[in-house]
């Protein structure tokens, strides 16, 4: 079992970055869970991530070229397909007898889901958990809408904001959204999901005025699936938003929260600038409060969970645990989620 509580789990799939961003012959360079990778897409559309560090002399492979087909190091030109084989040496000479064959760059397998990369850190994604489904959006479908930011913070941090649904009303208050002081009792309908859990159909909070213009009655789920991904599906009439959002670690301090929007209807494709304006608002208060939580997190201070607010944090705990234990010890996982309902106010 992973002997630090607070590590990322391994053996599971990340969020990396969306797959429009990645065009054919492309290469870019990315740190995951504390790992330099370089994440490509070969000549024929096939993503691929490799460890970006040249086994010659520790250079970062993502400084060189790429042809489409082969990854040529900067430094002394040694060359490595996407599967991380090694392809040539220019500076051997025809009479050398060292074997090429034998040198390798780590490969990450990579799978494409909804418009997105994903990258596994494991020894085995065959045992892992697949990526997980979007209601009601087909697997190749792009996102209407995607954005990023980092934030110095932990993972386990990150996803606790991602599930509190106390901050809001300090939080999350704009004109346009909460009204200052605007709080209310909340009781939730909870249930096990795979790998996670997920909050029931509900009618969105009455308290948050942008609902006011969706056409039909809204009505929400969320859910939530580890490592750290959160998913809202809205429906409204006969049309529906799903949001999709998910916290990738940088390194032990540092995190990337990306978020990828689909939704059904047209007109919402027409006031796009404006949806993103709104997300861009939304996270960056995220941002702050959890880059201020940092400050005091330093400290190691002993943290307070209070029931029912802090329930679906105690539930990540105990997912990433039996996880991590299910995983060191071969067996299947075990959700300890049960039904429940919370009751807080909001």
């Amino acid at each position: 079992m992973e002997g630090d509580r607070s590590a990322p789990l391994r053996q599971i799939w990340y969020y990396a970055m969306p797959s429009r961003a990645l065009r054919p012959g492309m290469v870019t360079p990315r740190l995951m869970l504390g790992e330099p990778v370089v994440i490509g897409r070969d000549r024929d559309g096939i993503a691929f991530a490799l460890r970006d560090i040249c086994p010659h002399r520790g250079v970062p492979l993502s400084g060189g070229r790429f042809d489409g087909a082969e990854i040529q190091c900067p430094y002394h030109g040694w060359r490595f397909d996407r599967t991380g084989h090694c392809k040539a040496i220019p500076s051997l000479t025809p009479g050398d007898a060292f074997d090429i064959a034998r040198i390798r760059v780590r490969s990450y397998p990579v799978v494409e889901r909804y418009g997105n990369i994903w990258v596994f850190f494991g020894s085995d994604p065959a045992a892992a958990p697949d990526v997980p489904e979007l209601p009601g959006v087909a697997p190749d479908r792009q996102p209407d809408l995607t954005m990023k930011m980092q934030v110095p913070c932990s993972i386990d941090a990150a996803v606790f904001g991602q599930m509190d649904p106390t901050h809001n009303p300090f939080v999350h208050v704009s004109w346009w959204w909460r009204k200052p002081g605007s709080i209310t009792e909340k009781a939730k309908e909870f249930a096990p999901a795979p790998y996670g859990f997920m909050m029931l159909p509900h009618p969105p909070s009455s308290n948050l005025s942008l609902y006011r213009l969706l056409r039909g009655t809204p009505e929400t789920r969320l859910f939530f699936h580890l490592p750290s991904t959160r998913i809202e599906h809205t429906t409204f009439g006969r049309d529906w938003f799903v949001t999709l959002n998910t916290v990738t670690p940088i390194d032990d301090d540092n995190i990337e929260m990306c978020y990828a929007a689909y939704w059904s209807p047209w007109w919402l494709t027409a006031i796009k600038p404006l949806l993103l304006w709104g997300l861009r608002t939304f996270a960056f208060q995220d941002r702050a409060a959890l880059t201020l939580q940092s400050k005091g997190l330093r400290h190691n201070p002993a943290l307070m969970l209070v029931d029912d607010a802090d329930t679906q944090a105690k539930w990540y705990h105990r997912l990433k645990n039996e996880y991590a234990r299910a995983s060191a010890e071969g067996r299947p996982f075990e959700n300890p989620v049960k039904p429940r309902t919370l009751r807080f106010r909001s």
